[in-house]
């Protein structure tokens, strides 16, 4: 109990002390977006009855990747947080190129990929 009051104490005065600075504006906006994805996910998924992954989460997922990046490389300068967030940004802009893609070749008529 005595380490819980401790740890409960050290993050009391962390968020005491805590400062919004530009960038972590931009990281937690980045956070926002994508974790806002999910909720978009769910709503589709419940909507339509049947698991869905509509457009809009690929969208905010490079939006909220692509800010989280930038966060963790100008304004925080942590390796951790750029390679965990690398890797999502580069699948859901593969996952919108190919929905860009198909959605211009069901347009045209056009077959080949």
């Amino acid at each position: 109990m005595e380490l819980f009051s401790i740890h409960l104490a050290s993050i009391l005065r962390a968020l005491q002390q805590f400062e919004l600075t530009p960038w972590k504006a931009v990281g937690l906006l980045g956070s926002v977006m994508f974790t806002s994805r999910w909720f978009v996910q769910l709503y589709y998924t419940r909507k339509l009855k049947r698991v869905v992954m509509p457009l809009a989460f690929w969208w905010l997922s490079v939006c909220g990747s692509v800010l989280l990046l930038a966060y963790f490389i100008i304004g925080k300068n942590d390796s951790v947080g750029i390679i965990s967030n690398f890797f999502p940004a580069f699948v859901s802009v593969y996952n919108l190129v190919v929905h860009l893609r198909h959605r211009k070749n069901s347009i045209t008529g056009d077959a080949t990929v």
